[in-house]
Order: C-alpha cells, then structure tokens, then sequence
C-alpha cells in the first residue's frame, strides 16, 4: 500500500499555523498555566505556550528578513525572554504571533529562499520548510497541552501524515545515523524498519546502505509500528501512543527514534 493520504500544501500550512494555535489556546483556556507539562519535563502551561509564540516569531523574522544564515533562537530557548508577559494575555500574543507568521509565509511563497536550521544538500532551504515545520511544531505541542490538560487531541490525517514524513526526512541527515563516541550508529546488514497506519499509509526506512533511504510502501522489516497515523506520529515524538503496536527488534526501533529525534526542541 502506498500513502492514501498526501501531505498538506504551502497553503493549507499557512491556514493551520492559524488554526492549530487556535486549538491550542482554546485547550488551555481556564486551565491553570502552572500545570505541569509530562511531556516536556520542567515546563509548565506558561512555558510551553511562551516556547509555542516564541517559535513563530523566530520563523516569521527567519522569512521575513529571507535571512541566509542562523538567526538567534532565544526567543524560542530562554523561558527569561518572554516572561515579562502575564499569563492571562499568552492566549492573545498566541494568535498575534502565528496569525503574523502565516501572513508573511504567504506574502513570501513558497520558493522563497531562507535560511533553515537542516542540511542544506537533503532538505530545502525555503519558506515551504518553514510552514511546515511551524505547522507541525504547533500541532505536537497541541498534543502536549492536551495531555497536561485532559483534553481530547485529534489533529487531521493529511497533517498527520505531514508530518510523519517530514520527521523521516530528517532521519536521512548524516546527524541522526552516524557513528559517534556517544552514540551508536544506526545501518546495518539486516536492518530495516516498517511503519504503518492502516487505511492511511505505510512506510520503510531501509538502513541497510550507506545511509538511510525510506520509502512509500512495505517491505522485510527487522522491527515495525502499527497504529492510527495520530497515534504514529506522536509515537515518532516519544509521546504516549498507547494504540500503537510494535514488533521484532525493539532495541534498534527505539534507537532509531532517539537518534533520528537529535534536532527536537521538546
């Protein structure tokens, strides 16, 4: 079987930057900010909120600016820097911030060339990375407030899928697979992965080359993962996904998340 389900386009990205933050500030309204967030350990509401807005605004400024080089991510990494703002106004400078994001993405297109925080010879260098990436970067963290909250979290399977994808396209950059002194490489004769939501996709990761290459479809696996592509993906995400199975060599499928998950920011 072959993704019956396709990623979002540039637009549609745009419009769920918007909606997802939408979502994540109705979720949290009335809750208390102090609550602790599981998922991200040592962060409460207000934190994850702040890193949420924080986010977006490092990425409008990256597009806006089309910056060809690092642009400083303290907004994003220093819970100091937003702290100056009451809790009872993050809802508001939530939906400021990604309604500003999507409006630059847009004035941008999607070709525009930027600067993005991934290798340059494997991923694309443009304003498309950006709407995805800060498309899908609000929909986990969507899924954490859920969890510190209670709520139910749903997230459409076209995102879903998005975003499975785009996590096993970082899993080809030489970072997430190489051999190091702290950590082990990930290729091997015999080793293969297989993932799978039902109804919706599958995917192999072949690790047995010179680098990883993955693909839509199946295929001989050492190890695999079933489940609901929501479930997959926060799965993907170490977060709980208790419907999802898992099969064969388990100790290589968690190295593999590990490794594969080197540039997450919580």
């Amino acid at each position: 079987m072959i993704d019956r389900v396709t990623s979002p386009t540039f637009e549609r990205c745009c419009h769920e930057i918007v909606r997802q933050t939408d979502l994540l500030r109705a979720q949290v309204a009335g809750a208390d900010s102090t609550t602790p967030v599981p998922t991200c350990p040592g962060w409460d509401l207000a934190r994850l909120l702040r890193h949420v807005g924080g986010d977006h605004r490092w990425a409008e400024e990256v597009v806006r600016t089309r910056a060809v080089a690092p642009v400083p991510d303290d907004p994003v990494n220093d819970p100091a820097v937003y702290a100056h703002l009451d809790d009872d106004a993050l809802g508001a400078w939530l939906g400021e911030g990604a309604r500003a994001l999507a409006a630059t993405l847009l004035g941008a297109g999607p070709d525009a060339a930027v600067w993005t925080p991934s290798d340059e010879e494997l991923i694309e260098q443009s304003a498309m990375f950006w709407a995805r990436r800060m498309t899908y970067e609000t929909a986990v963290h969507r899924a954490d407030a859920a969890l510190a909250t209670g709520a139910e979290f749903t997230l459409d399977e076209d995102l879903a899928v998005g975003a499975v994808l785009e996590w096993l396209e970082f899993a080809t950059v030489p970072e997430a697979y190489e051999e190091r002194p702290d950590a082990p490489g990930l290729l091997g004769p015999d080793r293969a992965l297989r993932f799978e939501a039902p109804g919706v996709g599958e995917w192999f990761v072949d690790l047995r080359g010179d680098r990883p290459v993955w693909r839509a479809g199946s295929g001989a696996a050492s190890a695999s993962a079933r489940g609901p592509v929501t479930e997959l993906l926060l799965f993907l995400y170490r977060r709980p996904a208790p419907a999802v199975r898992t099969h064969g060599d388990l100790a290589l499928l968690d190295l593999w998340r590990t490794r594969t998950g080197f540039w997450l920011e919580v």
